[in-house]
């Protein structure tokens, strides 16, 4: 069984693609933290969520700096470039969980209005 579980933290957004199959593709890159003290290394893994769990809101929730918890199964994918052999972490992702909060957008314009909402000079106390 192979099965792989880690926190990760996005480097870029996620992308959503659709194949000539007409099948949805979420990907996103993530840093995942190995070891620890003066050995404390990053890896990157390239994850995949594959059709209906690509599709819908969660790419918009998936953006740079975001932290998330991640299962799936593991592969390496192995390529030659300028004579030198060259390897990637790939997850084809199970389940996610978001555990960070959104680096960029902490605020959403409708919570925004609702304490502009609160604010008005209105209230009895």
């Amino acid at each position: 069984m192979n099965l792989f579980t880690c926190t990760a933290r996005l480097g870029k957004d996620a992308e959503v693609r659709v194949t000539k199959a007409g099948m949805s593709v979420c990907t996103f890159t993530g840093a995942v933290d190995v070891g620890y003290g003066d050995k404390k290394k990053t890896l990157w893994v390239r994850f995949a969520l594959f059709g209906k769990r690509a599709e819908g809101n969660l790419p918009s929730y998936l953006t740079k700096g975001t932290q998330v918890a991640v299962s799936g199964e593991l592969m390496t994918n192995e390529w030659e470039s300028e004579g030198q052999k060259r390897f990637s972490l790939e997850c084809n992702v199970n389940s996610l969980d978001l555990i960070g909060a959104r680096t960029e957008m902490q605020s959403r314009p409708t919570s925004a209005a609702v304490v502009d909402e609160f604010m008005d000079d209105d209230l009895p106390f």
